[in-house]
């Protein structure tokens, strides 16, 4: 069967459907390349996946040791595309990240040299350890996939992803990411602690000297994009939009649906917050093999999506509620429709 072919056939509700069972079969191949490397980490794998089939960039957040940077590059060798990875440290600059224009005195005229941002998947390693300036330097890049090298502005690559890695920023040697800068962020992973089980997993798997990580590509370019065509045709009810919109909308203007939430939010989440969760919605019904969406995949990513665009005030630091708690709270008292 032809994968790419059979995406354009016309719609309907049971073309739909076949498409999404289509493609969620089609990427069995990839969760197993990357299971065999990862150990319980399915719904991080989805939320990478997420990412990349709806053109959105991913935070992932943990302490050391939880394996970020070996997912990060797990789902990027199962995939047929160029991948680069940026250690941050405090004395990396903004040129190191986008490239410069270095003199060619033989020529006598400067010459652009592209930094590694110039790649389809770019694996931004501990992004909290650089000064603002160079975490800033990836806004243009994310936002419009673009960069400017002196007075020319360079397309990058596509398609193009920035999956980066944190630590939480309490660790010695971080710095708070700018706001502008999270919000660009379309899902931000939390990673915990393995259970017993999967830690006796890892043990077992990566317990020798010399492991191996090699994962096939499985995935190819075309297929992706073809995936993502997918992702677009999944259909959303008038219904699940004003679900979305009452969601984010619940997080600036708490009163209107009836939530105790008076002082807890200095901001709420943007626009860019009900884009984000329509879209990655779609991609959650998607990868549960369905061409429609249901207020379950809403709630599945709601977290993930709006967390990290929601601002609380001193008075809920004060009281130990985190903006994922009121997340949840608004979550569990919306009317589902």
């Amino acid at each position: 069967m032809n994968f790419s072919g059979s995406m354009m056939m016309p719609n309907s509700v049971e073309t739909i459907n076949a498409h999404a069972r289509e493609a969620r079969d089609r990427l069995a191949p990839f969760f197993q390349a990357v299971s065999g490397v990862l150990v319980g980490q399915r719904r991080l794998v989805e939320q990478l996946l997420t990412g990349l089939l709806t053109n959105g960039h991913v935070l992932l957040e943990g302490v050391p040791g939880l394996a970020k940077t070996l997912a990060v590059q797990s789902v990027a060798q199962a995939l047929h595309l160029e991948f680069k990875r940026i250690q941050f440290t405090p004395d990396l600059l903004p040129a190191d990240v986008i490239g410069t224009q270095i003199y060619d005195p033989n020529k006598g005229e400067f010459k652009v040299r592209h930094g590694p941002v110039f790649a389809n998947i770019v694996l931004a390693d501990e992004i909290n350890r650089a000064p603002a300036k160079v975490q800033s330097a990836l806004l243009q890049a994310m936002q419009e996939r673009a960069v400017t090298i002196g007075e020319q502005t360079y397309p990058l690559p596509e398609p193009f992803f920035v999956l980066a890695t944190q630590n939480p920023v309490e660790q010695e040697g971080t710095y708070n990411l700018p706001e502008a800068q999270v919000d660009r962020f379309m899902i931000k992973a939390v990673i915990g602690y393995p259970s017993r089980d999967e830690e006796l997993s890892i043990l077992n798997r990566m317990g020798g000297i010399s492991p191996k990580l090699d994962i096939p590509p499985v995935i190819t370019a075309a297929e992706l994009a073809s995936l993502r065509d997918a992702v677009d045709r999944v259909h959303v009810d008038v219904k699940i939009h004003g679900y979305v919109v009452d969601l984010v909308r619940a997080t600036r203007h708490p009163g209107e649906y009836g939530l105790n939430l008076d002082g807890m939010i200095q901001y709420g989440a943007s626009p860019r917050a009900t884009i984000a969760l329509f879209r990655a919605a779609k991609a959650q019904a998607l990868l549960n093999g369905r061409g429609y969406v249901i207020p379950q995949d809403v709630k599945t990513c709601a977290a993930d999506v709006m967390s990290h665009r929601v601002i609380v005030s001193y008075e809920a630091e004060a009281r130990d509620l985190t903006s994922t708690m009121i997340v949840r709270q608004i979550l569990d008292r919306l009317p589902v429709p």
